[in-house]
């Protein structure tokens, strides 16, 4: 485990710039010399200790093994001079005789620093590249500062992600939270990398944290060799969980990721993308300590702290006043059945400032991204869209496509009952539209970055399959100025050779 010797020090991000609990070098050496040997129970991923003295919720302990290496280990419960820990691999192979179990006396802390970028390590920030472990002179509770709200900067900038689908219609903005939604079999994997690899922020430095939780080693393997150019670069940071690793892994993984990223961004003055895949695979190690626990269960056996234990993760993006860097996250989970009422997807769009559905039908149709648009929402786009930041016409091109693919929907409807030739001539216009806006805008090829000017070129020149009697959410004087004019020679806008950034 990636852990450093030092404490970091006071930091204007905590409550009156307090430093960490157990802060003491000498009260942790103190208590490191101190091992109980007392193991009542093991219960699967869990250790119950007896005898003990001093110990605080969240201690960080190492589990001494005879004859094997050491394990690791936190304090989830103390009641008296019983403990319960969480063994982060497990307890498998161990016996209550030859442990004994020594205490850090204070939080697990993480070394945090540059020499993160560029590394590929598992869920307990264990390299797996070959090289020496990370090393830094500072180190981070993995738990996070607590942030005072008053520090805390509104989220504002767009975060470019080269995908015209989010980038126009649901755009990502520094220090938000906007999570994918979507169903096992889609290319939510796909999409995740392709944020990733492609996303930036306009005349800064700009860098991504990635952690994959409950990932097959197909899956590891893909975004290792998907993300092999940014990591090159020095520009990323991969933590892989895979599903064979211990599921209390798991649970580490999302913490250390954003540790990391919190140094990277306020310390280190960038802004830092986190993509955290796959949070139902997170909240489903939640579910078995729990239950390991003997706890209570909630909706679906789940605990009833879930919404607090997601919170305590998604809440730690944002931005800092005094500090120029951002942490914006986004999370990927799936929706098993494809129902958004379920714990995991419901919880977290009460967290986050909007969502990106992925939608199966759109799949099924050959449409990558297969984003729905009218499920799909960013609430804090306003900060980050429009003149100065994107494009003047941002805004309304957005709710003009929003508006059009509603009425879209509707006509298609009215068709699948009556016929498309019963259609009035403006309702096969609008279903002819998103056959266009579908075809030229949303889709595109899962290595593809374009550029904002390709994006709305795009995105007004499906919209010129309207009428313009039906721009009715765009200005005169936009219409004018951007939206392409037919050539009667060939039935094709002025200009148009296809469009720009064909799909690889």
């Amino acid at each position: 485990m990636s852990t450093a010797a030092g404490h970091p020090g006071p930091d204007p991000r905590a409550p009156d710039g307090a430093g960490p609990a157990g802060a003491d070098p000498a009260l942790a050496a103190a208590r490191r010399l101190v091992g109980y040997t007392d193991v009542r129970e093991l219960r699967g991923p869990l250790l119950v200790m007896g005898g003990v003295q001093g110990v605080g919720w969240d201690e960080f302990a190492v589990v001494e093994v005879d004859g094997a290496p050491d394990r690791h280990a936190l304090v989830l419960e103390v009641a008296g001079s019983d403990a319960v820990l969480q063994v982060l691999e497990g307890t498998g192979g161990l016996a209550p005789g030859g442990l004994q179990v020594r205490f850090e006396g204070r939080p697990l802390h993480v070394a945090v620093g540059t020499g993160w970028l560029g590394r590929v390590c598992n869920g307990r920030g264990e390299p797996l590249d070959g090289g020496p472990p990370v090393a830094a002179e500072d180190a981070a509770p993995v738990s996070g500062w607590p942030l005072n709200p008053v520090y805390r900067e509104p989220p504002r900038d767009p975060v470019l992600t080269g995908v015209s689908v989010i980038d126009a219609l649901t755009t990502l903005v520094r220090g938000q939270k906007l999570p994918i939604f979507s169903v096992a079999g889609l290319p939510h994997l796909a999409l995740a990398t392709q944020l990733a690899a492609q996303a930036t922020t306009a005349g800064r430095p700009f860098r991504v944290v990635f952690a994959a939780m409950g990932m097959t080693h197909s899956d590891i393997a893909y975004i290792r060799d998907r993300l092999e150019e940014r990591s090159a670069a020095g520009e990323l940071v991969l933590l892989l969980n895979a599903a064979d690793d211990p599921v209390i892994e798991r649970i580490l993984t999302p913490r250390i990721a954003l540790t990391i990223a919190e140094y990277l961004a306020y310390e280190n003055g960038d802004d830092v993308l986190v993509v955290m895949s796959d949070m139902t695979s997170y909240a489903e190690a939640v579910r078995e300590v729990s239950a390991a626990r003997r706890e209570i269960p909630a909706r679906r056996g789940y605990p009833g702290n879930l919404y607090s234990d997601l919170a305590t993760l998604y809440e730690r993006c944002g931005r800092v006043r005094g500090r120029e860097g951002s942490v914006t996250i986004v999370p990927v989970l799936t929706m098993p059945g494809g129902d958004m009422t379920h714990p995991v997807p419901d919880l977290t769009g009460y967290i986050t400032e909007g969502q990106v559905v992925l939608s199966p039908e759109l799949d099924a149709r050959g449409i990558y991204p297969p984003v729905d648009v009218l499920s799909s929402l960013s609430r804090l786009m306003r900060s980050g869209a429009g003149a100065g930041r994107t494009r003047e016409d941002h805004l309304d091109v957005s709710a003009q496509i929003l508006s059009a693919m509603a009425r879209a929907r509707q006509a298609a409807e009215l068709a699948e009952l009556v016929g498309t030739a019963a259609l009035s001539d403006t309702d096969r216009a609008y279903i002819e539209f998103r056959t266009a806006v579908e075809q030229e805008l949303f889709n595109q090829g899962r290595s593809e970055a374009r550029t904002l000017d390709q994006t709305f070129d795009l995105a007004w020149r499906a919209l010129s399959v309207l009428p313009r009697r039906e721009l009715i959410m765009l200005s005169p004087e936009l219409v004018d100025r951007y939206l392409p004019v037919p050539d009667a020679a060939d039935g094709t806008a002025e200009g148009d050779d296809g469009p720009p950034g064909a799909a690889a």
